[in-house]
C-alpha cells in the first residue's frame, strides 16, 4: 500500500557502542546530588536558583540534601569564618566518593569585603573547589552556569586519575 518500512540491514545501525566510563560520567553529570550550605547572602540566590523561574532540577540537580551522605556536590555560599572551618571540613569528608565543591559568590571566592581576623580567604583553604562563582551575590544565572561548567568537567573526568590522587594521599 505504498507504506515502506525501513529495515535496518547492518549491525552497525541497530547497536550503539561507548565506554563505560562515558556512561558512568554522562549519568554522574546528569544526577548531581546537591547538599545546602548556604552561608549569607549567596544562599538566597540559590534558594532562587531551585525555584520554579530558573528550575535548577532541569539539570538533574534539583533536590537539595540535608546531609551530606546522599550528596555528591557542596555548594558553599556566603562568608566562611575560621570557626566555621573545621564543620565545613567534617562535612566535606562524610560525603562519598566522588563529590565535588562549588565556591559560590565573592566571600566564599577569595573573603569578599571581609578582610579580617575572623574570616578565610577562600574556602579552598580547606577544602579543593572544583568551581569557583564569582559575584556579590552573583545572579541565579552564574550558579547555573558555574553547573554546567561542572558537569562539563564531570563528563570529562577519568575516574582512575581521581582515584589514583586519593591513593597518592594514602599512601
Amino acid at each position: 500500500m505504498g507504506v515502506s518500512l525501513n529495515q535496518p540491514s547492518t549491525l552497525e545501525q541497530i547497536l550503539i557502542t561507548t565506554k563505560v566510563e562515558k556512561v558512568m560520567n554522562w549519568s554522574r553529570a546528569t544526577s548531581v546530588w546537591p547538599v545546602t550550605f548556604g552561608l549569607a547572602c549567596c544562599a538566597i540566590e540559590m534558594m532562587a536558583a531551585g525555584a520554579s523561574r530558573f528550575d535548577f532540577d532541569r539539570f538533574g540537580a534539583g533536590i537539595f540534601r540535608a546531609t551530606p551522605r546522599q550528596a555528591d556536590l557542596m555548594i558553599i555560599a556566603g562568608t566562611v569564618t575560621y570557626k566555621m572551618a573545621p564543620v565545613i571540613k567534617t562535612l566535606y569528608d562524610q560525603m562519598p566518593e566522588p563529590k565535588w565543591v562549588i565556591a559560590m559568590g565573592s566571600c566564599a571566592t577569595a573573603g569578599g569585603p571581609f578582610d579580617s581576623y575572623h574570616t578565610i580567604q577562600g574556602v579552598d583553604k580547606i577544602i579543593p573547589v572544583d568551581v569557583f562563582i564569582p559575584g556579590c551575590p552573583p545572579r541565579p544565572e552564574s550558579l547555573i552556569y558555574g553547573f554546567m561548567k561542572l558537569q562539563d568537567k564531570i563528563m570529562t573526568s577519568s575516574l582512575a586519575d581521581r582515584y589514583k590522587d586519593i591513593f597518592e594521599e594514602v599512601g
